[in-house]
């Protein structure tokens, strides 16, 4: 049951993430920056505060008693993977959410199974290193899971190829607005390692989720806490940025221009970044039930990579193309999903 509870929490969390930038859609008259970040007000800021509030009790105390170090490296990786999370919302703004899910989840995926290893391999004493990986049953699954990430992404990647190569810029457009294969795949890579630190983030964190179980918050709810100090991380560099291209495109008036539908840009910006928080939060109750933090966030990954696929679809991105175009991503998306379930299992072991 407890297992089955964890995919269920997954595949709420993943439902979440693969949905979220759907409400930015809606929005009208605003440059990307703008409407980004009054959605990361919420994402990073708003919705974590009041989350930690109702499930943790006492967690400004917890955090205040927290050793520096700690609170430093969560922090810091959450800048880190504030990056990857900036260049993800870039992702969706050239490739579309379905390839550019597919390709920055995937290289997340692939990295967030690698650098651990590697990382123990050349900086520390321990045992459970890159070399040990290549000894073991369940490392060989790992590698083998990273391997078909990569050959799927490729595939993914070719199929952004055939539909820019078939569809004129105007029919590139009607779905995806500034769809740039370039640029996407670009950014896609860049969101998809930084991406990892979050696992990395988490367990970074532990010790305030620890000490939120003692204080009687439910385990499920433990790693709220945690959530926040990383979001200031991921706020950081998603606010700077985004104040960086509000000055170089002259596009601080968006926030109060009365030309625009105000009220309903600001209500579908703060429900994407709501809904975009609403998959750690289920990630963190999913990863209470699981108990494995490695294979929960692989698992996670591909129920993200399956539901953007089905808005990608729903939204007609591969509106036009041919059927050797629109094969070639469906084949790339299994073998993605393919990956993530080897590497799932290799963790498991």
């Amino acid at each position: 049951m407890q297992v089955i509870l964890g995919i269920l929490f997954h595949f709420i969390g993943g439902f979440a993430s693969g949905s979220f930038y759907i409400p930015y859609k809606k929005v009208k008259g605003w440059n990307w920056e703008s409407y980004w970040i009054t959605g990361g007000i919420f994402s990073w800021l708003f919705v974590p505060f009041i989350a930690a509030w109702l499930t943790v009790p006492g967690f400004m105390d917890i955090i205040a008693g927290t050793p520096f170090m700690t609170l430093f490296w969560t922090y810091f990786l959450g800048v880190l993977w504030g990056i990857g999370g900036l260049t993800f919302g870039l992702s969706m703004r050239y490739l579309g959410m379905s390839l550019g899910m597919a390709v920055a989840l995937g290289f997340c995926s692939a990295f967030g199974a690698l650098i651990p290893p590697l990382y123990k391999e050349f900086f520390t004493d321990s045992t459970d290193n890159f070399s040990a990986m290549l000894r073991t049953g369940s490392g060989v699954f790992v590698l083998l899971g990273v391997i078909v990430c990569l050959v799927g992404i490729a595939i993914s990647g070719k199929a952004g190829m055939f539909k820019e190569k078939e569809l004129s810029k105007e029919k590139q457009k009607e779905s995806i607005k500034e769809f740039d294969l370039k640029k996407g795949l670009t950014v896609a890579i860049v969101s998809g390692i930084l991406s990892a630190c979050m696992s990395f983030a988490i367990s970074a964190g532990e010790p305030m989720g620890q000490a939120a179980v003692a204080n009687d918050a439910n385990p499920l709810f433990k790693n709220n806490v945690i959530f926040v100090i990383i979001m200031l991380g991921g706020l950081t560099t998603n606010f700077i940025w985004c104040m960086v291209l509000n000055a170089k495109n002259k596009s601080f008036g968006d926030y109060t221009n009365r030309k625009t539908p105000l009220a309903s840009n600001y209500f579908f910006s703060a429900l994407a970044g709501t809904t975009w928080f609403l998959q750690f939060f289920f990630y963190g109750m999913g990863e209470s039930k699981l108990g494995n933090g490695a294979s929960s966030w692989i698992l996670h990954m591909a129920f993200i990579i399956l539901i953007s696929s089905m808005w990608g679809l729903t939204l007609k991105e591969w509106k036009g193309v041919s059927r050797k175009t629109f094969a070639t991503f469906l084949i790339g998306i299994a073998t993605i999903i393919l990956s993530v379930v080897l590497v799932g299992y290799g963790n498991s072991l």
